[in-house]
């Protein structure tokens, strides 16, 4: 884990409300959450996961059903 120089800045009741970083600091966290997300845009894919479930009632039927039950 990096390591990053930070102010933690309080109110009145000593209650945190920010953190001050360098500018330095900020850019590579930026760097780092980007290369993040793309890969998580990359991998997350829900069309692997169709077909997987095999369904003996009609989703909607049983949606009412339940909601009957009530």
């Amino acid at each position: 884990m990096l390591s990053f120089h930070k102010k933690i800045v309080t109110d009145e009741a000593m209650r945190p409300v920010a953190v001050l970083i360098d500018y330095q600091d900020w850019q590579k966290i930026e760097q780092i959450l980007e290369a993040y997300q793309s890969q998580q845009k990359e991998e997350f894919n829900l069309n692997k996961y169709a077909g997987v479930i095999k369904l003996t009632q009609d989703p909607l039927e049983y949606q009412q059903q339940v909601r009957d039950e009530m």
